[in-house]
């Protein structure tokens, strides 16, 4: 695996073009496969439950219960079994309905119903949710989930799913909000689907059907908009959100009032369905409805709130982790939580008399939804209160809203019977959800796209960087801050805004990629990753795995600029002797390999084994985790002073991962001289990851493409090659002088070299 070619001339070498370029691509295809893969098991036709059937018990899930029947011709539920007899179904939350989290991935939770609609057990079974790590023990999420054994479906299918108490757990606000709509929601679509507890299934509309009348007119004054119901208001004051407090279960809730006077505006709540056109207009202004109109999908809706008060509808959690916690809109059994690629923040209201308010913004209902603007919805407003250091307790308050009938137009009969002669109503709902996933992923991708350019340009400093490497590497000083500032951009943006760090996890569900169905349109669904492992991908052709280990790996980067930091203090920099340094070497690559033999086997236990990488301590929690994570991530780090990229030398099973295939890159971009290692050792003894063998060669497997040796092969200072050139023509050039000046001082050898 050793690069033994030196180089002499200033143009890179091309060697095996045909052969080199099949094996690159052969590999490139795995790495895109590979990044899509998670995705690729949520397409598949098989129901969720039938995964968890034979992972979780019947006894725990039920408490005597002793197995399970076939499942359900029609629907993805199973019988739960005692003595032979069915007591009830049990079904996963994520068949039925959307349970995306704070980390963007579902939340499967199975669930058992009993004959009269009452939940029999509940079982948390997987989930990719981060904040439940932060110090939240296992035991306190299962006792959560528990306590939904015995909810009433039915009375909840009467309340529209608000009579229970939401025991939400400090710390994980919206993941416990996202298992408790799906527990309910999805409860009651199995319930009336099996006509549990006296439910029916919901009936196709027999009356007349209505849809948003964009010609209608609508006031320009807010006076105006407030009284016809153009606007709905939820306005609430300190003494009656003290009251809603005292009537809360927690005593502790009312032993800290807010102490302020009753009277004072806790918050004031105005909303308006502003993606109905006379709306948007008179509230927007013609050029705030135009961009409105830009930002909606066709089948998209959009909300305005605006809010005043001591209390914001927004708070901060969305800043944290992009979704906005405190608001959820609800229609029938559908609720929206919206993130922060749903939102956009309104700069004014354009309505005459349009009082002052502290925020104002929009929020986006998106088409696969199911959002029926006709149909009445309303919108939860979640207060929180603190009791303890790290302990809240919660309330809710509800705002109606029902869009005025002025706006909508009654659909032609003749239109309804043609969509009812296209299908039944189950057909039209899949294609509508396949039309919403073929979309979905276009969406993702407008709303992400300061990330998307953000890395794009990354991506095209970096290309240029590398093609234009030999007049960058000129100065010593320029090459040093152009790489800091890069790195610094990485670990900031990259890494800890935007989390796209790569993972070995996404190599270890190869195999399983290649032997299932791939869908190019999960595979699209996050973009950053599409791109990176795109560009990955394309540099292993080019330069190896240096271009995203050396620059575009946000822990690479962190240690790098934490060693600087530390070297800037005086912290002491160790050199392993050569022997011990390559005898670690092949540790990363054990690793690699060992993680891979067990996802073949099981990918969860793999995953679990891959915390070998501190990346998700370190980069995407951004160090708020348990502490033995915290720990070992520290710990790498402060090998990382004194031993620089300490983690990707010698554990790293991602880098191993990429180096395997370092060795076909078609091109060698790194020059060098034929006295390089013998006897000049300079570039060796720099080389900060100790890539260079002491006879001269680089190693592509541990080369990082940190140009430093570039830097040094141009070197008036430190080269001996350079330095001896340059020696040469200053001879050359003193021995020419000293030609003109004898030539200069006898006018005859003068007139003889003119001649």
């Amino acid at each position: 695996m050793i690069h033994d070619r030196r180089r002499t001339d200033d143009q890179p070498t091309h060697r095996h073009p045909i052969a080199t370029t099949l094996a690159c691509l052969v590999f490139a295809f795995g790495l895109l496969v590979a990044a899509g893969s998670g995705a690729v098991h949520a397409q598949t036709a098989e129901p969720v439950l039938e995964r968890f059937l034979s992972e979780v018990p019947a006894s725990d899930l039920v408490s005597g219960a002793d197995g399970y029947g076939a499942l359900h011709a029609d629907h993805p539920v199973a019988p739960v079994l005692k003595d032979g007899a069915r007591i009830g179904w049990a079904f996963v939350t994520s068949d039925f309905v959307g349970t995306t989290g704070y980390s963007g991935k579902p939340i499967h939770t199975m669930v058992a119903v009993d004959n009269d609609a009452r939940v029999m057990g509940v079982q948390l079974v997987k989930h990719s949710e981060p904040i439940v790590l932060i110090g939240i023990p296992d035991s306190k999420i299962k006792a959560m989930v528990a306590d939904y054994v015995g909810l009433d479906l039915v009375t909840e299918a009467e309340s529209g799913g608000t009579s229970h108490d939401l025991n939400i757990i400090a710390g994980a606000t919206v993941t416990i909000m996202v298992i408790d709509d799906s527990i309910v929601r999805s409860g009651l679509k199995v319930a009336r689907a099996l006509g549990l507890g006296g439910l029916e299934p919901p009936r196709a509309p027999t009356g007349p059907r209505y849809e948003i009348d964009p010609q209608a007119k609508a006031a320009t004054d807010w006076q105006t908009l407030a009284g016809d119901g153009t606007l709905r208001r939820l306005s609430l004051d300190v003494g009656q959100v003290n009251a809603a407090f005292e009537a809360v279960d927690d005593p502790r809730a009312a032993e800290r009032p807010i102490e302020k006077p009753p009277e004072t505006r806790f918050i004031e709540m105005q909303v308006a369905l502003v993606s109905a056109p006379p709306v948007g207009r008179a509230l927007l202004g013609e050029a705030e409805n135009a961009n409105l109109r830009a930002w909606l999908d066709d089948g998209d809706h959009a909300i305005m709130i605006a809010g005043r008060g001591i209390y914001s509808f927004k708070g901060s959690g969305y800043v944290r982790g992009g979704i906005f916690d405190r608001i959820v809109l609800i229609q029938d059994d559908m609720s929206v939580r919206f993130r922060d690629r749903m939102h956009r923040r309104l700069g004014g209201i354009a309505a005459e008399g349009a009082p002052e308010f502290g925020e104002t913004d929009l929020f986006k209902i998106p088409a696969d939804s199911g959002f029926d603007p006709a149909k009445p919805f309303r919108l939860q407003l979640l207060v929180q209160r603190d009791v303890a250091a790290i302990e809240r307790v919660f309330t809710t308050f509800e705002l109606g809203y029902s869009l005025p009938r002025k706006y909508l137009s009654e659909v032609p009969r003749a239109a309804r019977q043609g969509a009812a002669a296209d299908g039944s109503a189950q057909a039209r709902a899949e294609q509508e959800e396949h039309a919403a996933q073929s979309a979905l992923w276009q969406r993702i991708w407008r709303d992400k796209t300061p990330e998307v350019i953000g890395l794009s340009a990354m991506l095209v400093v970096l290309t240029a960087a590398f093609f234009f490497q030999g007049f960058l590497t000129r100065s010593e000083r320029v090459t040093y801050w152009f790489r800091m500032s890069f790195l610094t951009v990485t670990l900031v943006f990259l890494g800890w805004y935007a989390n796209a760090q790569l993972s070995v996890v996404n190599l270890m569900a190869l195999f399983g990629a290649l032997t299932s169905d791939f869908s190019w349109q999960a595979f699209l669904l996050d973009p950053l990753t599409f791109i990176l492992w795109f560009s990955v991908a394309a540099a292993l052709i080019f330069w190896g795995r240096g271009a995203y280990c050396g620059w575009l790996c946000p822990f690479g980067a962190l240690q790098e600029l934490l060693n600087q930091i530390g070297r800037k203090l005086g912290i002491p920099q160790w050199t392993l002797p050569w022997g011990l340094h390559e005898r670690l070497w092949p540790l990363k690559y054990m690793i690699f390999l060992g993680l891979f033999g067990v996802s073949l086997a099981s990918i969860e236990q793999a995953e679990a084994l891959a915390e070998v990488e501190p990346f998700k301590t370190a980069i995407v929690l951004k160090f708020i985790r348990a502490w033995p994570f915290v720990a070992y991530a520290a710990a790498l780090l402060i090998a990382g002073l004194f031993v620089e990229r300490f983690f990707c030398r010698y554990l790293c099973p991602l880098g191993a991962a990429l180096a395997i295939p370092a060795r076909l890159r078609m091109f060698d971009w790194l020059k060098r001289y034929k006295e390089c290692g013998n006897p000049c050792q300079t570039c060796a003894n720099e080389c900060f990851v100790q890539a260079i063998h002491p006879t001269g060669e680089i190693n592509p497997n541990e080369c990082l493409n940190c140009l430093h040796c570039q830097v040094l092969y141009q070197s008036e200072t430190k080269c001996p090659v350079v330095i001896k050139t340059l020696k040469r023509r200053q001879a050359a050039s003193r021995g020419a002088a000293a030609v003109d000046r004898v030539i200069g001082n006898h006018p005859n050898l003068k007139e003889e070299s003119n001649v």
